[in-house]
């Protein structure tokens, strides 16, 4: 019971914050324009709607043929495109710890360098 005692104000205050947002979120001031429909309360319609309809008209119209893939200019087209070499892929899961056979293998290999020190052939305590 300390704990509602010593906290009321924290409490109160809190209800009254909650209260608060509760009460400016669902009064409406001003209503916004409706979101739905296409034109005003008048019927209008805006110049940029009529723009829209008329290329989406124009684009009904299109009717598209494969005689372009047939005229000479298209086969006349040159393709500069490179070829995709195929890389190593790497291991299935690279978190993976990595197998004792591999790391040994890894540190034989490495004793053969002799351009530096390796992080396999460190002398062990």
């Amino acid at each position: 019971m300390d704990i509602f005692t010593n906290n009321k104000l924290v409490t109160i205050a809190a209800a009254l914050i909650i209260a608060g947002a509760v009460w400016y979120g669902f009064s409406g001031g001003s209503a916004g324009p409706a979101l739905s429909g296409t034109g005003n309360v008048n019927g209008d319609v805006s110049s940029e709607d009529e723009d829209i309809v008329t290329t989406l008209l124009k684009l009904r119209s299109v009717t598209l043929t494969g005689t372009i893939f047939a005229s000479q200019v298209f086969l006349g087209l040159k393709d500069f495109s490179t070829d995709i070499t195929q890389e190593p892929v790497g291991r299935v899961d690279p978190f993976a710890p990595i197998p004792s056979s591999v790391s040994q293998s890894a540190a034989g290999a490495g004793a053969n360098n002799t351009g530096g020190a390796s992080l396999f052939n460190k002398p062990r305590p």
